[in-house]
């Protein structure tokens, strides 16, 4: 049987990354790509009706609000898309027996702990961001059984806006750059995420709930931005800086527990360095 699955947030670097890979799977998963345009999830009676026409397996939610610095003012579209949108995915996805995928964030933390956290460790957002995230969750926790909640951090690809890719870009042209010391996390290939969502769809994997999913170890901003120069041979490009002012408190410490993962699929995820060079090779190649 065939596995009929929407995503939203396809223009996302998540959504596309899914997107790229999606023909690999043309066998087993029907992949429906929606943007805002074609599916507006912030709107109750939008999703419900998309949902009721097209007999869903699966809804991968991708779609977020992640300006986490503007998040801070922008409350109202941050909370709609981040909390109230995946309410709406949540009815839905329980009146049509769907399977819902969402993704959420390390920012649901607030960043005191000393070890990597934990699926059941207790929340505690310090931004806007990180509360309306939250949010979603509870929302899914609230009106479903059968869902998957994957909490990720410092996501990155070749596609789109992120951290790797700007700090890649501006390093071969030569910028100098100063970059940040003060938080502790794990970049996370959208990639290697992808691959991790289809296979909870392909294996129907029924352990329902919370998994945290980064790549092995971890590094601060700064780390990450010493690897990507040491890679371009640009070492003397980059020089680190305690903490830069910005609106939104960060978590200074964000690692997660990847265990409970590396259980279910029966093997150890990447270290962050060999997924982060995949994407600069693929970079390199453009």
């Amino acid at each position: 049987m065939k596995s009929k699955v929407l995503v939203t947030g396809a223009n996302g670097q998540l959504g596309k990354t899914i997107k790229e890979i999606s023909s690999n799977y043309i066998e087993s998963i029907t992949f429906v790509f929606v943007e805002k345009s074609e599916l507006d999830i912030t709107k109750k009676d939008e999703v419900d009706r998309f949902f009721k026409l097209n007999d869903f397996d699966y809804c991968i939610n991708c779609a977020a609000y992640t300006n986490v610095d503007l998040a801070e003012t922008e409350i109202e579209i941050a909370l709609d898309a981040n909390a109230n949108a995946v309410k709406h995915l949540a009815l839905s996805s329980k009146t049509y027996d769907v399977t819902l995928i969402h993704i959420s964030t390390d920012y649901v933390f607030d960043g005191t702990n000393t070890r990597p956290y934990k699926e059941d460790d207790t929340t505690n957002p310090i931004n806007q961001y990180g509360e309306t995230k939250l949010l979603g969750e509870q929302y899914i926790k609230e009106n479903l059984e059968d869902y998957f909640i994957i909490r990720t951090s410092w996501l990155y690809s070749k596609f789109n806006k992120n951290f790797v890719k700007t700090i890649f870009n501006k390093l071969k042209t030569d910028e100098k750059l100063t970059i940040i010391t003060s938080q502790q996390g794990t970049p996370t290939s959208c990639l290697d995420l992808s691959n991790f969502i289809v296979f909870l769809i392909k294996n129907t994997i029924k352990n329902y709930g919370v998994y945290h999913f980064s790549a092995r170890g971890n590094t601060t901003w700064y780390g990450l931005g010493a690897h990507i120069s040491a890679y371009l041979n640009k070492t003397t490009n980059v020089s680190p800086i305690e903490d830069y002012p910005s609106k939104a408190k960060r978590p200074q410490y964000s690692v997660l527990d990847n265990q409970k993962v590396e259980t279910l699929t029966n093997k150890p995820l990447k270290n962050w360095e060999e997924s982060v060079d995949e994407v600069l090779k693929s970079l390199s190649q453009h």
